[in-house]
């Protein structure tokens, strides 16, 4: 018996060893993070549900009643200048919120259509669960939600980087609600899944968290805009880099990195065949995001994100698909080059 008694010390330490190391695995423990009205906020920060950052019109809100815990998701709801009887709905990419659409608001309200334009669980203004099962069939059906609210049956569905993605998976899971698909330099043109090394939660996330307002100007800098940085280019991103300013934004860090999974796990490029939609693509060729690309072999990198191919690519597997090129723009064309994007845009929704 006492040598017996002699191995509990050591299972009781092997044990709470085990405990440790489970809880290091575990989302960080954001409830127990003072409130920020005790910390230390910086005049410039913004929170992580963007509280004080101003949008381009009045911000809405839905309750998504059908969640544990119930989550708010925040949308621009624009009325047309004169009602032409369709709706376009805007989805944003993985860098951008709603107000990023700012400009294709104005240009789709003054043709006509009613612009509903969400932001997604996980940004902008929307609530940031620490817990949820990202997935784009689970933003598809929010979506789906708050357009089913909004008295929506139908509507055109444009998504832009990420939001391409997202829009996909909507078109493919809602078809009888979609007149019109339009995928604006869309990422996910190609299976990270197949061509990414995966990476943990917890590494995009350690990653996330050293973000600051002059890494997110160097990176959209050099992979959106070919080494130029305008006001307008800041002006999209500023909500992000403020974010990185607040003392809580270790939970926007948490979220972006449970997206970054959900994006590299969850392809939706081999459905391209199955869409029944009219889907049109608008591809800035000058494009060569690829996520995760850093992470890549070296032998496999350089191949990644060459949307001159990528858009073709995407144009023949989609049945009855068009493609628009922008030649000289990059990953963002509706910013780089408005003029030819909305004249590109207006032609798909017709």
């Amino acid at each position: 018996m006492r040598r017996s008694h002699a191995f509990i010390p050591l299972l009781c330490s092997l044990v709470l060893s085990a405990v440790s190391a489970c809880r290091s695995q575990r989302p960080p423990d954001f409830a127990r993070m003072p409130p920020a009205r005790e910390l230390s906020v910086p005049s410039d920060a913004v929170d992580p549900e963007g509280t004080q950052f101003a949008y381009p019109y009045p911000v809405k809100f839905f309750e998504l009643e059908n969640k544990l815990p119930r989550m708010r998701m925040a949308y621009l709801d624009v009325a047309p200048v004169k009602p032409n009887g369709r709706s376009v709905v805007l989805l944003h990419g993985k860098n951008f919120s709603a107000a990023a659409w700012a400009t294709t608001i104005k240009l789709l309200s003054e043709q006509g259509y009613r612009v509903i334009a969400p932001d997604q669980i996980g940004f902008g203004k929307s609530d940031k669960p620490t817990g949820y099962q990202y997935s784009f069939a689970a933003l598809a059906q929010n979506t789906r939600a708050l357009l089913a609210s909004l008295g929506l049956a139908r509507s055109a569905v444009v998504g832009h980087s990420m939001g391409g993605m997202l829009a996909t998976r909507y078109a493919l899971s809602y078809p009888e609600s979609v007149d019109k698909l339009v995928l604006v330099n869309p990422i996910g043109l190609e299976d990270y899944s197949m061509l990414i090394p995966y990476r943990s939660v917890e590494a995009w996330y350690n990653d996330e968290l050293k973000q600051t307002p002059e890494s997110i100007i160097a990176y959209q800098r050099n992979a959106y805009y070919a080494g130029e940085w305008k006001p307008e280019y800041e002006a999209l991103a500023s909500m992000q880099m403020r974010m990185t300013k607040h003392p809580e934004f270790a939970r926007v860090a948490w979220s972006s990195a449970l997206l970054y999974d959900m994006i590299l796990t969850q392809p939706v490029v081999n459905h391209f065949p199955q869409l029944k939609v009219p889907t049109g693509l608008i591809i800035g060729t000058r494009d060569h995001t690829a996520v995760g690309k850093a992470f890549a072999k070296p032998e496999v990198a350089p191949t990644l994100g060459d949307y001159t191919q990528l858009g073709k690519r995407a144009r023949d597997a989609i049945p009855g698909a068009q493609l628009i090129e922008i030649e000289g723009a990059g990953h963002v064309p509706q910013v780089e080059n408005f003029d030819r994007f909305s004249e590109a845009l207006l032609q798909l929704l017709q």
